[in-house]
């Protein structure tokens, strides 16, 4: 933004003030992940453990399938961008485990 000036003409012309920085909409707000929601999903997660599909995906990852881990879990959550999220999810579940061991 360009530097502000005390003159009464030209394109930023009058007294200077600080801009307001409005708050994001509601609607910008999806997808974030809060705390809250991210206590309760981890809870959830220690709980009840993983679906069988996930512990499939956990076999696939181990033995190094990625590609036939991302085909099985697009066929299972329906979109190409969800199996890529979900692999990944579970890639990052594996080597947490292998760093406690």
């Amino acid at each position: 933004m360009p530097v502000r000036y005390d003159l009464a003409v030209g394109l930023d012309k009058g007294f200077k003030v600080t801009k307001n920085t409005p708050r994001p909409r509601k609607s910008r707000t999806r997808g974030t992940l809060y705390k809250r929601t991210k206590f309760a999903r981890d809870l959830v997660r220690d709980i009840v453990g993983f679906a069988p599909y996930e512990r499939r995906l956990m076999e696939l990852l181990k033995i190094s399938r990625d590609k036939r881990a991302l085909k099985f879990a697009k066929a299972r959550l329906g979109s190409h961008i969800r199996g890529k999220k979900k692999r990944e999810e579970i890639t990052q579940l594996l080597q947490k485990q292998r760093q406690k061991k």
